[in-house]
């Protein structure tokens, strides 16, 4: 029961599609929402629909949590004093498992409320279950849906992509929503979006770097098949990004779930996860939408354990304990394997040695964004110094003697010719006296 995501210019959630039933009737309410920053969005059927659901109906669902360690993970780490930044549609901070979790927002679009709490746009649900799948806290009977990191604590930054209604343009949405989740504290950002373009604007440029240089881990989306991003799309292509793929039940890629690409970092499952909507219920979900925020709950409960590493080092730990999980890595379709979050709170990790976010994306700035040139303003005449310009050589002193005797020019085309001629000249006028006086000689003997 999986709807494909609508395709606008811009972003858009980097999910794909949603779907819920209402009354039994199994008619789909969710459909997939494009925006500005192409949304991985990929939700299903109703999962469970009502409030009374018994409490293992949906954990038991929740088989990422064993199967990539984060219930061992637990033992160590909860995700306590981290705060994780979602842009996306606006987290419903009142149903059950987010009660407590979100502890801030705002909303840049002009069109939610100031809290961030609002959802907006057509799929405005996107928000919530990416927040609920990161940092659910259960329900207080002790049930529904628990997140990855369920001690972390949210920022709700709401964003609409894909309506003229908007104050700001896509782009221009996304920048401010970078900022405002720096200044408000945000250790982690979480992008469950792409813009379906490999490049992106010069303005987050400033807004990437200003995340990376205070220390703020971004986790984004590389996007779905499923809805038309074949190929990883920024924010996913930006130096210095953690970057999540996705793979099915069987940890084998999720190529309907899942694009590809170089700057892959880890993979994550993407298929038949379990999110809470607005108001309440759950949803079934399929998509890198939904890997993200597994990732961005990882990296909370990195830096939950180890609060003295840097944003370099958590990401290099969430990297280098990866399970490869039979392939080679690295790779455009798994990046450098699976993630395993027991290991990265718990194994040893040798410190990087390779380069921070901020450099890596200030070394590409510097490679590709070529300044214009200014154009160079002329003097004014009054302050421009008097042009000089050089004296002519001096004529050579004429030799009259030079003139009249023989050049190498005159040699070769005047005087040898002529020389040549006389001489002829001479010889065959010797020759007609010689003949003639010959001819008088025998005259006279006859």
């Amino acid at each position: 029961m999986v709807a494909p995501g609508l395709r606008v210019p811009g972003l858009r959630p980097a999910g794909g599609s949603a779907g819920r039933s209402v009354t039994g009737s199994g008619r789909r309410i969710l459909t997939g929402f494009a925006v500005l920053v192409a949304a991985v969005l990929a939700v299903g059927g109703v999962v469970v629909d009502t409030p009374g659901a018994r409490a293992d109906q949906v954990r038991d669902l929740e088989y990422w949590l064993n199967d990539y360690g984060f219930s061992q993970a637990w033992t160590t780490s909860r995700g306590a004093g981290v705060t994780v930044a979602v842009i996306d549609t606006g987290v419903d901070g009142t149903v059950a498992e987010l009660s407590g979790a979100v502890v801030g927002g705002t909303d840049v679009s002009g069109l939610g409320s100031s809290d961030g709490q609002t959802p907006v746009g057509a799929e405005n649900e996107h928000g919530t279950l990416v927040a609920s799948l990161l940092a659910g806290r259960g329900t207080p009977a002790g049930g529904g849906l628990i997140g990855v990191a369920p001690a972390a604590s949210i920022l709700s930054v709401s964003v609409a992509f894909g309506t003229s209604d908007a104050e700001l343009s896509n782009d221009d949405q996304i920048a401010e929503a970078i900022r405002w989740a720096v200044d408000n504290g945000a250790d982690v950002i979480n992008m469950s979006l792409t813009r379906n373009t490999l490049d992106w604007p010069t303005s987050w440029d400033d807004a990437f770097m200003y995340a990376f240089e205070n220390d703020v881990v971004v986790v984004a989306a590389a996007g779905n098949r499923g809805s038309g991003t074949t190929e990883v799309g920024a924010p996913a292509t930006i130096p210095g990004v953690l970057t999540v793929a996705g793979v099915d039940r069987t940890k084998e890629a999720s190529f309907d779930a899942s694009s590809q690409g170089i700057t892959i970092a880890v993979a994550a499952p993407s298929e038949k996860l379990v999110g809470v909507a607005p108001g309440g219920g759950y949803l079934q979900w399929d998509g890198t939408s939904a890997a993200a925020p597994i990732v961005s709950g990882l990296v909370a409960l990195v830096r939950s354990a180890y609060p003295k590493l840097d944003a370099a080092e958590v990401i290099n730990r969430v990297i280098e304990t990866a399970n490869p999980n039979g392939h080679t890595v690295p790779s455009p379709i798994y990046g450098n394997g699976l993630i395993d979050a027991a290991a990265a709170v718990s194994a040893y990790v040798p410190k990087p040695t390779t380069a921070t976010p901020a450099e890596l994306l200030q070394a590409w700035i510097t490679l590709h964004r070529r300044a214009d040139t200014a154009p160079v303003t002329p003097t004014e005449p009054s302050t421009m110094a008097p042009v000089v310009p050089d004296a002519d050589p001096a004529l050579p002193e004429r030799d009259t003697a030079a003139a009249w005797l023989p050049s190498p020019l005159t040699l070769t085309y005047v005087s040898l010719p002529l020389a040549v001629l006389i001489g002829f000249g001479i010889l065959v006028t010797l020759f007609g006296i010689g003949a003639t006086r010959h001819f008088k000689r025998i005259r006279s003997k006859l």
